[in-house]
């Protein structure tokens, strides 16, 4: 993999990984002004979670027409200048956390304030706006993976970053306002709230390697390598959910061996097709790899994926009704160990390719 780095005509940073060296970036003509964010971290007295207010993003992009697609390569309103890429990443336009947001009272109205201080990243998985992950090569994919590796070891020496948390989300139904095919990494200023509840559990134990050895030996396994299993857990909240755990403790992508990218490459490729051939439509997801802690933790939580869908039946969404939204209690209207079967089965009637 060969890494050029260039500048948006904005000052925004963009990366491009290939195969081959020797790309000559092409300079960005659309003589953008500098993005001035103001990204602030609030406290919430009652939970003590984190919340981020960004006003300048509800400005943001929302569904343009295929011709007009910023991740399209070398068009007007393209943020990759060069005609074609193999995988591009690029600091967000509309961030949610950055480095240049200038600073905030540390008390207002009793609430502690902080500047959101970190960056966000849009990853291009292909020039191909038609494609998607789970239909590219798996020497793509792997290259996808390696460029996560890059940007979670680059982003985590970030000074005051405190997690790095890679993700897709696909699907209008998830709430995705780009249809081109695209991830995105956050470098947070805090641990989020999922984060420091698992090192909560994990205090004092191998937490997630007593999960994977009692999810191994279950009967919710959708499939496994040498290297990684992937299993629907035993207390799924989603109709749809499945983890992919390395056999190894890492704490996350940058620390991964040859061995293990190159398996993840083909069984996360393999996970996303048999969760297309669910339904008769692409199905709406969020994958996300959880990540340990930049400089604590880092023994205790494991990195893994976690995808899950909110498509609980062809034609139905299952929304965050009362419970989940006003309480946090999950109610999955889908039996896990039927789902995991399923997951395992779709291929046997020839589904996918």
């Amino acid at each position: 993999m060969h890494r050029t780095r260039a500048r948006l005509s904005d000052g925004r940073e963009i990366v491009y990984y290939d195969e081959l060296p020797g790309r000559v970036p092409v300079p960005d003509p659309r003589g953008l002004p500098p993005v001035e964010p103001v990204c602030e971290v609030r406290r919430d007295p009652l939970t003590g979670d984190h919340v981020t207010i960004t006003a300048h993003r509800n400005t943001r992009t929302f569904l343009p027409p295929a011709d007009q697609c910023p991740l399209c390569p070398g068009g007007p309103a393209s943020e990759i200048p060069d005609p074609s890429y193999e995988v591009a990443v690029f600091e967000n336009r509309f961030p949610s956390f950055d480095v240049r947001t200038p600073p905030v009272p540390p008390m207002v109205d009793g609430v502690e304030r902080a500047r959101g201080n970190g960056r966000c990243e849009v990853v291009c998985f292909t020039d191909d706006h038609a494609a998607s992950m789970a239909v590219l090569p798996v020497s793509r994919v792997r290259a996808v993976v390696d460029a996560w590796a890059d940007r979670t070891a680059e982003l985590s020496a970030i000074p005051g970053v405190r997690q790095v948390f890679v993700f897709e989300n696909r699907g209008v139904e998830i709430g995705v306002t780009l249809h081109h095919p695209h991830g995105q990494i956050y470098a947070y200023p805090f641990v989020t709230p999922r984060t420091e509840r698992m090192l909560a559990m994990a205090a004092g134990r191998d937490l997630f390697g007593d999960v994977l050895a009692a999810e191994r030996a279950g009967s919710r396994v959708v499939t496994a390598g040498e290297h990684w299993t992937a299993y629907v857990p035993a207390a799924a909240r989603w109709p749809v959910e499945v983890h992919l755990m390395p056999h190894r403790h890492v704490p996350d992508l940058a620390a991964l061996d040859d061995a293990e990218r190159a398996e993840l490459a083909v069984l996360y490729r393999d996970l996303l097709r048999r969760c297309d051939a669910l339904y008769d439509d692409p199905l709406p997801y969020v994958a996300g790899w959880h990540q340990a802690p930049v400089g604590e933790g880092r023994d205790l939580v494991r990195l893994h994926l976690e995808l899950f869908s909110v498509r609980r039946a062809p034609g139905k969404i299952k929304y965050l009704a009362g419970s989940e939204s006003g309480m946090a209690a999950w109610i999955n209207d889908v039996a896990p160990e039927a789902a995991a079967a399923r997951l395992r089965d779709v291929t046997a009637g020839g589904a996918y390719g």
